[in-house]
């Protein structure tokens, strides 16, 4: 099988999830089949496996309404996209498109990276589910990363389409922490700003952890900066770093307490992963989506209760309690991977095919 994958969510400078999702993909499915990467801009390549690819047009460009003629002729098996929006009028091929959250309907306010008239439209977009429904439903098969989100997609009938779980994963390789290396009082946060992600509250119950330093990783802007910044309590220690790299991250992580998040909605968590499979425990909001990916290994608290946080922070402060944590992720880390990733893309990727309406024309 050729299987094209999009590629042009893969950001040119350093990972975000998605980004690091379809580029973990690309890299683990091309060991089992032939991969074209479709990207938009060659900066992207940095950040891409050294597989074949073709430039096509920006998602984000108003061409993206006519890309499926282009990739027509590219002579792919199927089409697989880690987002939903990938225009698909007049396609001749399978195509498996991806949603990997509903956020964005309880919580509107769009990605500031994003053009003005592209957040306008985003607005729009999520005052409804019909439009949602109309590109889900243009694809042979749809995939998502978790339980949580698949049973929300059923819940508003997003689609018609078989959906299938095409589960994310920490990069492969993680070395546990040595056990000889105590852990430092400090906690770390690692995802973006936005209000729903609740890091006023993470910052509040800092009140509460005297001796602790908070250190809050992702960029922010100057503006979302000085609004955290007037909430940090008298004597409480908070560190902005506004970026980190990916081996400032791996230092940090295995060194800290915890990692910790308080978000009232994710796709999936990503960190929350990553800080199981180095070891390092974490200490999240009690929703349905950490619960299905720590699987019991991460201490689950109230997220709009500050007391609460420091609570189970304090809790890891006890040595034993803190090993205990640390084994429990490591275990529950192992139940993820790429490899098993790359075999449900393979999986999806057969249904498309045999479901694609075009088939027997294409024999």
């Amino acid at each position: 099988m050729r299987l094209a994958i999009d590629a042009r969510f893969t950001r040119t400078d350093h990972h975000d999830g998605i980004s690091r999702y379809g580029a973990s993909m690309i890299e683990a499915v091309s060991e089992h089949t032939d991969v074209l990467m479709l990207i938009s801009d060659e900066r992207q390549l940095a950040l891409l496996p050294d597989l074949p690819w073709v430039r096509i047009n920006s998602p984000l460009s108003p061409a993206e309404l006519f890309v499926a003629r282009r990739i027509n002729r590219l002579g792919a098996d199927a089409v697989f996209c880690p987002m939903q929006t990938m225009g698909s009028w007049g396609r001749k091929y399978p195509l498996i498109l991806t949603l990997h959250d509903l956020i964005y309907y309880q919580n509107p306010a769009p990605p500031s990276f994003l053009p003005l008239p592209v957040r306008a439209l985003w607005r729009l977009y999520h005052l409804a589910y019909w439009p949602q429904r109309l590109l889900l439903n243009r694809a042979d098969v749809v995939a998502t990363i978790s339980e949580t989100t698949r049973a929300l997609m059923e819940q508003h009938r997003l689609t018609r389409r078989p959906v299938r779980i095409l589960a994310n994963a920490p990069q492969p390789g993680a070395v546990p922490r040595t056990a000889d290396a105590p852990a430092e009082p400090s906690l770390l946060y690692m995802g973006s700003f936005m209000p729903y992600k609740n890091v006023e509250t993470v910052i509040r119950g800092m009140a509460h952890l005297p001796g602790f330093t908070l250190h809050l990783l992702s960029r922010i802007s100057d503006a979302r900066r000085t609004e955290l910044e007037a909430l940090v309590p008298a004597g409480a220690q908070v560190r902005f770093h506004n970026g980190v790299t990916d081996e400032e991250y791996d230092h940090l992580l295995r060194r800290a307490t915890a990692l910790v998040t308080l978000s009232k909605a994710e796709g999936y968590g990503l960190p929350v992963i990553e800080s199981m499979a180095v070891g390092t425990p974490v200490v999240a909001s009690d929703i349905p989506i950490f619960r299905e990916v720590s699987g019991g290994a991460a201490l689950l608290v109230d997220p709009d209760d500050p007391a609460a946080f420091a609570g189970a922070v304090r809790e890891l402060a006890v040595p034993e309690r803190w090993q205990k944590a640390s084994d429990a992720g490591l275990q529950r880390a192992g139940d993820y991977g790429w490899a098993a990733s790359a075999r449900q893309l393979m999986a999806a990727a057969g249904e498309a095919v045999r479901l694609f309406p075009g088939r027997r024309r294409r024999r």
